[in-house]
């Protein structure tokens, strides 16, 4: 079943609660999903968790980050920024290049990278949370986006779909490439959000201080206003310029 308009307009809140309820759950499990892995197998090993071992297995929850941000820098290089936060759902033109040459939905797939990064942040119920959440709340608004594309492209979208996997990316391309060009300024505008988080990760894997993962990620939310409003102020302009 594929998202409601309204979780559709504001599903960048929605997955903000994902990750509030996430690590809410901190006041019901108190346990780091990563500690608690480490403790596992340093039981089983028999011998006592390393230091380096904490650094190694949050630079991994680190490195999901890093894919995230990359990929979807990547997608929306081959998008206008303005469709990554605007609240209409868009269906007038067909993205086959890039990233989509290998998966249909390479920023929801990202999403998901990013909940396993942050997921091993958080508790272990946290995790659950993340992962699970990310993974449900993104099909249904992936299954929304092609009801949608299917009834305005007809034929091109539903032959895309027989070659190109909807969530997990082929090793390949599916698709000869359609010759558009990626304007990476454009996407780093639009994922400069994610990228700051996953700074914040790497900060921590670091450090392993928690007062330098939050005051980063506060950063991200900062950058996420300015480039929100640098995008916002491009859209009015473009409105305008088409207006008779």
């Amino acid at each position: 079943m594929g998202a409601s308009d309204f979780e559709f307009k504001y599903r960048f809140w929605i997955f903000g609660a994902i990750f509030f309820f996430a690590f809410f759950s901190y006041s019901i499990d108190h346990r780091n999903v990563s500690e608690a892995l480490l403790q596992w197998i340093a039981r089983l090993r028999g011998v006592p968790v390393a230091d380096w071992q904490y650094h190694a297995i949050f630079a991994i929850a680190a490195l999901f980050c890093i894919a995230n941000a990359a990929v979807r820098t990547w997608g929306t290089a081959y998008l206008h920024p303005e469709v990554m936060v605007d609240k209409r759902l868009h269906t007038s033109r067909l993205v086959a290049d890039g990233p989509y040459r290998y998966v249909r939905n390479p920023l929801y797939f990202g999403n998901i990278l990013l909940g396993v990064g942050f997921g091993l942040m958080a508790s272990r119920i946290g995790f659950l949370i993340l992962v699970v959440g990310m993974i449900v709340y993104s099909h249904r608004l992936i299954l929304r986006e092609e009801a949608a594309l299917m009834a305005s492209q007809g034929e091109s979208y539903r032959a895309y779909s027989a070659a190109v996997p909807r969530l997990l990316p082929a090793l390949r391309p599916k698709l000869p490439s359609a010759g558009a060009t990626p304007r990476w300024s454009d996407g780093f505008l639009g994922e400069a959000f994610m990228w700051v988080m996953a700074a914040s990760v790497v900060s921590f894997a670091l450090s392993l201080n928690l007062k330098v993962f939050f005051v980063v990620l506060g950063m991200a939310y900062v950058v996420y206003a300015i480039c929100y409003a640098v995008i916002r102020k491009r859209q009015k302009a473009s409105t305008a310029d088409v207006q008779p």
